[in-house]
């Protein structure tokens, strides 16, 4: 007789997961779900790039973290409820994969939201998304009496807000962005409520790893712009690509050096701790996708092929190096003292200034390889005076 333990079942209460459960790793459905995500990640990235390029920085800037929004908040969700309910079955996956087919319905409508500023397919993506993250929070409503409000809170909230979205397809063209602002701060308010009901049982390591994740298919978007760079400087013999080749690698190599070398990567235990840590992200996700378009803004400027000045190609990337260093310090203020306390801010200062300079993404480069080498002094020192 088989063991039918190891079959997975097609439907199993969802009951809460242990917060100190050993050996909590991102799954193979977690790891694909990302993947899908890649898409979307990378259409945002470029409209940013063509917008910028063609001169229409306020339009691209807003259509940017309009449409990162919509990502990020239903990875997010997504990763939070997987973290503390992941049943593994086939219910589960089934729904799952209809989150996954909203994120692919989003990603076609990215060309649309930033060329003719029609949000209406991405709204219908992420609204598919939502809606399939309530089938679980009801199940888990069901399997878990223990956090039932919580989950029906989560549950209401969302389809609530989502109506709200739906709706907002109807209104005129001058009431879109305030309502957009309005829902926004709904869907953010949704986890407020439902986590003071009692805390969802999230793994701290396993939401870390989730995190840290995402953050490489985001600074994927920074290496293939390195990438193009050097293929374009490759056909177009333009010896000057290749400088800043060289400079968008060490400022993917700086990134990474800073976001993964800290002393405890791990989300706070706390409720407000938590949604400070895990909104704080969106900071961090967004600025470092928008430098992979920065950096398309520099090149298609040193090919004489976009319609900015080189100080605007410079900020294009100098201002979202300055999020990102900001916001990394932000998510880890309480880690910082002495001569740390100021280290990134001083830098997101410095960087700020270099598209008034020659070579600004040369600078940049410059000025992250310090700030590394400065943080490794810093450590080390740390470490000798508490050896």
């Amino acid at each position: 007789m088989k063991n039918s333990a190891s079959f997975r079942a097609w439907y199993r209460p969802m009951r809460a997961r242990r917060r100190d459960e050993e050996h909590r790793a991102a799954t193979p459905l977690e790891l694909f779900f990302d993947l899908c995500f890649v898409v979307a990640v990378a259409l945002t990235s470029e409209g940013l790039h063509h917008d910028v390029a063609e001169g229409h920085v306020g339009h691209g800037v807003v259509s940017y973290l309009s449409v990162f929004f919509a990502i990020w908040w239903a990875w997010v969700n997504f990763t939070w409820f997987a973290s503390a309910y992941d049943t593994d079955d086939d219910v589960y996956r089934l729904t799952v994969l209809v989150q996954i087919a909203g994120a692919l319905i989003l990603a076609s409508g990215v060309p649309r939201a930033f060329g003719e500023a029609d949000f209406t397919t991405i709204t219908y993506g992420y609204v598919v998304m939502r809606l399939a993250s309530i089938v679980n929070w009801l199940r888990a409503a069901s399997g878990d009496p223990a956090h039932r409000a919580t989950a029906l809170t989560f549950a209401v909230g969302v389809g609530v807000v989502q109506a709200g979205w739906l709706l907002r397809l109807l209104l005129p063209h001058a009431w879109m962005a305030p309502a957009f602002v309005l829902l926004v701060a709904a869907d953010l308010l949704v986890p407020v409520l439902g986590e003071r009901r009692r805390q969802t049982t999230w793994h701290p390591h396993h939401i870390a790893e989730r995190y840290q994740l995402f953050t490489l298919i985001v600074l994927g978007e920074v290496v293939l712009s390195t990438s193009v760079a050097i293929q374009r400087g490759v056909d177009a013999g333009n010896g000057q690509l290749w400088s800043l080749a060289m400079a968008g690698t060490l400022i993917v190599f700086a990134i990474w050096w800073l976001y993964f070398d800290r002393p405890d990567p791990l989300p706070p235990a706390s409720v407000r701790g938590a949604l400070f840590w895990g909104y704080g992200h969106y900071f961090a996700f967004s600025s470092i996708a928008a430098v992979g378009a920065g950096l398309a803004v520099a090149v298609d400027h040193d090919l004489h092929a976009g319609h900015v000045s080189g100080r605007v190609a410079g900020y294009a990337v100098a201002v979202p190096v300055a999020v990102f260093l900001v916001g990394l310090w932000g998510l880890h203020l309480p880690a910082k003292h002495g001569a740390g306390l100021l280290l990134f801010p001083g830098a997101a200062v410095l960087v700020l200034v270099t598209p008034w300079l020659f070579a600004p993404v040369d600078l940049i480069a410059g000025v992250l390889v310090v700030l590394v080498a400065v943080t490794l002094v810093l450590r080390h020192r740390a470490a000798t005076r508490t050896a």
